[in-house]
């Protein structure tokens, strides 16, 4: 299957940079490479510093604007975050919408997104957290153009969330979460010599840290809360069977040809770690971050039953066959983090 192998190549290089960045004690190969990039680690940090200066200058937005990103590139279990946030603050009488840049979209102007929105305008994050939350959410590279046509089109909004958007220099915002995940800030470098996007001093000038998951807190912060996972079930994509529990799944006729599992996520080891702990022995295939499986490719793969995540299966929902499945997981963020950014909200 060689577009496999294409998104094969492609996680190579992420898994190198992984190593480079993440290593605890790196070889002189990788000091060696760490040394010749330091050149644009200085020029990323200099950017970086009158960026942060930028968003500190805006002015207030219309209503309150929650980021919810990370310092670390690649994804830290933000969009769940997201999705479990708002869904709070609806249940607490506001009415909050949402924002999304939108990767692996084919414009980037800004649009709404509903359930129905097509991959290709949406992106895969946006259709996610229109789905699972009925909210009305705007997608745009133009954080501060997506935030006006939501707030034009829906002025009954008193909140709005921002999955990721912590380096865009045109959404001012209200308050600033910064979510890190059992990684932490690796060896503390920014790009491309490290994973931060921007010096991880430049924490303490945001308002939290979240941890999500049972890991310790990277950095010293006079804020933090923790955010926790729960799997709820497998569904299948075209949602004709909802939150199947992993040991029904597994019993399953078909799971005696086989099971496969793919995930197009920058962390994809998270998810297979999460099947080998539901008792799913599946073999894994690590696609690139947001990268897609195309329909020839799905069909060609040789499995009783197909394991995927949430992103990955809106981006398939339209050619999945009966074998795919996806795991449904929500965050769960501690009590004390919802009842500041009431008081947050309110402030």
């Amino acid at each position: 299957m060689a577009s496999v192998r294409r998104a094969s190549s492609r996680r190579v290089l992420e898994r190198a940079l992984t190593r480079l960045w993440f290593e605890t004690e790196p070889g002189p190969g990788a000091r060696a490479l760490l040394a010749l990039l330091a050149p644009l680690e200085c020029i990323v940090r200099w950017h970086a510093r009158r960026q942060r200066a930028r968003i500190e200058a805006l002015g207030a937005p219309r209503v309150p604007v929650i980021v919810i990103g990370n310092l670390v590139a690649g994804g830290a279990g933000k969009t769940p975050l997201v999705a479990a946030l708002a869904k709070a603050l609806a249940t607490q009488g506001h009415r909050p919408g949402l924002l999304v840049r939108g990767h692996g979209r084919t414009g980037s102007g800004a649009v709404l997104v509903q359930a129905d929105t097509p991959i290709a305008v949406a992106g895969d994050e946006a259709l996610v957290l229109a789905r699972r939350t009925g909210l009305p959410v705007a997608v745009g590279s133009d954080r501060g153009a997506a935030l006006a046509l939501l707030l034009t089109t829906h002025p009954e909004l008193d909140v709005v969330l921002s999955d990721d958007g912590l380096q865009h220099e045109r959404l001012a915002r209200s308050v600033e979460l910064v979510v890190f995940d059992q990684r932490g800030v690796g060896n503390g470098r920014l790009l491309p010599a490290g994973p931060l996007r921007e010096p991880a001093a430049h924490a303490m000038r945001m308002d939290a840290l979240v941890i999500s998951g049972d890991g310790p807190a990277p950095l010293v912060h006079p804020r933090i809360f923790r955010a926790g996972v729960r799997q709820l079930g497998f569904s299948r994509v075209d949602e004709s069977v909802r939150a199947l529990p992993a040991a029904e799944l597994a019993r399953r006729p078909e799971a005696r040809a086989g099971i496969v599992a793919f995930a197009g996520i920058a962390n994809p080891e998270r998810f297979f770690a999460m099947l080998a702990g539901l008792g799913i022995d599946a073999t894994p295939l690590e696609l690139g971050d947001h990268e897609a499986m195309d329909r020839d490719e799905l069909k060609q793969l040789a499995a009783g039953l197909i394991l995927m995540t949430e992103k990955d299966a809106v981006k398939c929902r339209s050619f999945a066959d009966h074998r795919c499945w996806f795991l449904e997981i929500e965050a769960i963020p501690e009590p004390a983090l919802i009842d500041w950014l009431e008081e947050s909200i309110h402030g």
